[in-house]
């Protein structure tokens, strides 16, 4: 597949299987009934439901392998967009101009899955929803990607501001080590579920295993541990509501080794076994 002349465009699709490599533009990817798989060459991210990837120019791999239909509403901003819409908003961002490492001719944007905003939910349900009526109005269509622009824009200036967190010298080298730690957090969200170790994730981001616990534990509040349990356990709990999946099952699919591992390391998180909380979900139904 070549590379799309560089414009503003959406994709809009379904699909269960699916496998593309090469070439695109400055983008969000969003995705809803399943999740996607992405590689880059800084990282390994999955996109499920809530949350967003964003991607800047660049080459990527994109694979879903769902039992069913995953639909993808992915929006391509084009070249240099970004830098004319960030005038637009800078008024409001002033504090952004004292840091002599800003570029305002150049916006790289942070590589990494990000939660979902009510206010960028609106704007992606807003602007699928209209989609087919007004997509050949082109007055309304540049709104909307401006609107987008604008929303990222600010989520950007919101990232710049928790990597005040990093007490490291150089402005430059804080920008690099929180890309660093945003690549191993992304890779914990996509391979929680798997037996992963430190060495795995300090290798992916490029740091040394003391370094990435430091740094990590200052971004994020917690340890690369505690955040792979807290997203096993979030799985589980979601998991646990389908009345068809044992509990060997679960256990196997969030990343356990052995049921009775499961259920004491859950019974510790929640209060409840999973047996408890099943009958628990069940109750609330009724």
């Amino acid at each position: 597949m070549s590379k799309k002349s560089s414009k503003n465009y959406i994709l809009h699709a379904q699909s269960k299987q699916f496998f593309w490599e090469g070439q695109g533009q400055l983008s969000i990817k969003t995705f809803a009934n399943g999740k996607a798989f992405y590689k880059t060459n800084r990282g390994f991210y999955s996109v499920e439901e809530n949350r967003y990837l964003l991607l800047n120019e660049g080459s990527y791999t994109i694979s879903i392998d769902e039992k069913t239909e995953v639909e993808s509403f992915c929006i391509f901003f084009r070249d240099g967009f970004a830098q004319e819409v960030l005038p637009s908003i800078l008024k409001s961002t002033n504090s952004i101009l004292s840091d002599p490492y800003f570029d305002m001719d150049t916006v790289e944007f942070y590589e990494k899955t990000y939660q979902i905003t009510p206010t960028l939910m609106l704007q992606l349900e807003k602007f699928q929803r209209h989609y087919d009526l007004f997509h050949n109005d082109f007055l309304w269509f540049d709104e909307q990607f401006h609107n987008l622009m604008q929303i990222m824009l600010f989520a950007h200036f919101d990232t710049l501001s928790k990597m005040e967190s990093l007490n490291t010298i150089k402005s430059s080298t804080r920008d690099e080590l929180f890309r660093r730690v945003s690549v191993a957090h992304d890779f914990i969200r996509a391979y929680f579920n798997h037996q992963i170790k430190l060495h795995d994730i300090s290798s992916v981001a490029c740091l040394s295993q003391n370094h990435l616990l430091r740094s990590y534990k200052k971004i994020y509040g917690k340890t690369p541990h505690q955040h792979v349990s807290e997203l096993r356990i979030l799985k589980a709990k979601k998991l646990l509501e389908d009345m068809e999946l044992s509990m060997t099952d679960i256990t196997y699919e969030i990343g356990f080794n052995n049921p009775a591992s499961f259920s004491k390391i859950f019974k510790a998180s929640t209060g409840l076994s999973p047996l408890q909380y099943r009958k628990k979900v069940i109750l609330d139904k009724n």
